[in-house]
């Protein structure tokens, strides 16, 4: 039997080195102010909600001057590391290395979410570590796909895509510390070539992550018209 020393502790690690160039904004768009605070407060204050996370990494890119909240106004269980990479890949391998530095072992489990998906809510990550704390791969949030999807050409329609079996991925992805470094590992020397996420990483290495289901409000702020979406989501969460 596990003593609860040996207990596999829960670890959050947010990917915030991005540029956002969809997004169409002057800075970086996890630091464009919604609802009153910079985007990716809302995901950390989210993310800090639930009781059973241990800690908490966000990897920003080396340099990064954005001016950062500090005292009560920073979750407590959460730091921060200029370790970012030239890719998503790159800074969740390396953010994963500053997990393991900061006493991370390889059976804990890491839930990477992106930055700017800031309508993430405590009651989504506890169903997620609810479904996969005894899942033998680990898995990720993800919507069965709702439209019909097509396939185009020259801006014209191709063919029409079956969606019976399509879902759209979302985070948190949650795997162990060990296997998830060791498949980032494996596609390092391509530059993490064909890495979209976490779970495409574990997919190269030949495993099934399971499907757990997320919620349409947990959609990744990427163009202009997502801001306003997002702060009219949080503001009413606030009546």
């Amino acid at each position: 039997m596990p003593t609860p020393q040996d207990a596999p502790r829960y670890y959050a690690l947010v990917p915030c080195a991005g540029a956002g160039s969809r997004a169409g904004t002057a800075s970086p768009k996890q630091y464009q102010t919604v609802a009153g605070q910079p985007l990716v407060m809302h995901t950390l204050w989210a993310l800090a909600g639930v009781a059973r996370l241990h800690a908490g990494l966000v990897v920003l890119s080396p340099g990064d001057d954005f001016a950062w909240p500090q005292g009560a106004q920073w979750p407590q269980r959460f730091s921060r590391a200029s370790c970012g990479g030239e890719s998503r890949a790159h800074s969740v391998f390396n953010g994963l290395q500053a997990l393991r530095a900061a006493g991370a072992r390889d059976h804990d489990w890491v839930l990477v979410h992106d930055a700017a998906r800031c309508l993430i809510t405590p009651a989504l990550v506890d169903a997620l570590i609810n479904a996969c704390a005894d899942d033998a791969v680990g898995g990720l949030l993800a919507l069965p796909l709702p439209d019909t999807l097509k396939r185009a050409v020259d801006g014209r329609v191709a063919a029409t895509v079956p969606r019976e079996d399509k879902w759209l991925a979302q985070t948190p992805q949650m795997f162990r510390l060990g296997a998830l470094q060791q498949a980032l590992a494996a596609q390092a020397s391509s530059g993490f070539a064909g890495v979209t996420d976490e779970a495409s990483a574990l997919e190269m290495a030949g495993l099934q992550p399971l499907l757990v289901v997320g919620s349409a409000h947990n959609f990744k702020v990427t163009y202009p018209q997502d801001f306003a979406l997002a702060q009219a989501v949080l503001l009413s969460r606030t009546l």
